[in-house]
C-alpha cells in the first residue's frame, strides 16, 4: 500500500448557479467568512498529510494560481506595518515551493475527463480527490478520517452521507456491504435513483481516494448522462477489478455551489469562531424579529 502523497482538485467549473457572481470571479475564491471556499479544501487535504496539490483549472481561473503563490510586496507591506499576525496566518496557508501544480481542462467534458486530465502528475500513485464546491465542518477533516480508514484497507475510499430518502435521485447513491473497521464494503453505486429504486439513502459528498488505474478506464470511458464523461461510470468499471469502502462522514457539509449552501457556510463557520459568534447570534436574532 502506497502512502497518500497527492490532492486532485477539479477548479474548472463555470459556476453558472452563481451569475452573475462569478463572471469575472471563479466560484472557487468566493469567500466563506474570511477564506476563499477552495483554502477551506486545500487546508483539509493538509492536515490529512498531502504533500501535493494538482488543480485541474479552466479559464478565467489564473486568480487561483496567484492565490497559492508568494505575494513579495504583500507580505513585505504587512510586515513594515507591524501586522505580524494576518502575516503569520498568511504564509502558514501557502504551500511550500513545488508543493502546486496546475494542469488545463480545455473542454468542459465532465469530472471523469478533469480527473483524467491530472493523470500525469498523479502518475502511478494513489490520490485523494476533493471536489471544491464541498467543504466540511468537523474536527478532524474529512479526508483525515477517510485516511485512517484508507491506513487500514488500503485501495479505493468513497466518503458518504446521509440524504433525505426521498431525494435520493439528486445524488450518486452507494450500496453497503458489511461494515469494515471504520468504514463498510462498496458493492455498487447509482446515479441518482427514483427513492422507490434507491438501494440506500447514502449519497457520496465530493471526497475519494482512489487508485491510479482509475486513469486507464476514464482514458477509454464513453460519455454518459448529460453527454459528459462521469466518474461514477469509471469508478463501477474499477470496482469490477478493486475493492471499494465507504466511509461514513461525521460532521456537516455544505455545498457552495449553491447559494442557500454558501450562506449556510458562513453562518455556520461564522458561529463557530468565539470572535464573531455573539455578534452573528446578536444580528440574526434582530433579523429575524423584524
Amino acid at each position: 500500500m502506497k502512502k497518500l502523497r497527492k490532492a486532485v482538485f477539479p477548479v474548472a467549473g463555470l459556476g453558472t448557479r452563481f451569475l452573475p457572481a462569478t463572471k469575472a470571479v471563479p466560484k472557487e475564491m468566493l469567500t466563506v467568512v474570511d477564506r476563499p471556499v477552495i483554502q477551506y479544501v486545500v487546508d483539509e487535504a493538509r492536515e490529512a498529510g498531502i504533500e501535493h496539490f494538482i488543480f485541474v483549472t479552466g479559464r478565467n481561473k489564473a486568480v487561483i494560481e496567484d492565490h497559492f503563490d508568494l505575494q513579495f510586496e504583500l507580505y513585505d507591506t504587512l510586515e513594515q506595518r507591524g501586522k505580524n499576525e494576518v502575516l503569520s496566518r498568511l504564509k502558514g496557508m501557502q504551500p511550500a515551493p513545488g508543493q502546486t501544480s496546475f494542469t488545463r481542462q480545455q473542454e468542459p467534458l465532465g469530472l471523469g475527463h478533469a480527473v483524467w486530465c491530472a493523470r500525469e502528475i498523479v502518475g502511478d500513485e494513489p490520490f485523494a480527490l476533493l471536489l471544491p464546491d464541498m467543504i466540511m465542518q468537523s474536527e478532524p477533516g474529512c479526508l483525515k478520517q477517510m485516511v485512517d480508514l484508507y491506513e487500514k484497507t488500503g485501495n479505493n475510499i468513497v466518503a458518504v452521507e446521509e440524504c433525505d430518502p426521498l431525494e435520493t435521485h439528486k445524488y450518486g447513491i452507494v450500496v453497503k456491504g458489511k461494515d469494515v473497521h471504520s468504514g463498510f464494503e462498496l458493492t455498487g453505486m447509482v446515479e441518482k435513483p427514483k427513492p422507490e429504486d434507491a438501494p440506500t439513502n447514502l449519497y457520496i459528498n465530493g471526497r475519494y481516494i482512489l487508485q491510479p488505474e482509475i486513469f486507464s478506464i476514464l482514458e477509454n470511458q464513453e460519455r454518459g448522462a448529460g453527454n459528459e464523461i462521469q466518474l461514477t461510470d469509471s469508478m463501477l468499471r474499477l470496482l469490477e477489478k478493486q475493492p471499494f469502502y465507504g466511509y461514513h462522514f461525521k460532521g456537516r457539509t455544505f455545498d457552495c455551489g449553491s447559494p442557500e449552501g454558501f450562506v449556510e457556510a458562513n453562518l455556520a463557520f461564522a458561529l463557530a469562531r468565539p470572535d464573531m459568534k455573539k455578534h452573528v447570534t446578536d444580528f440574526m436574532r434582530e433579523i429575524a424579529a423584524e
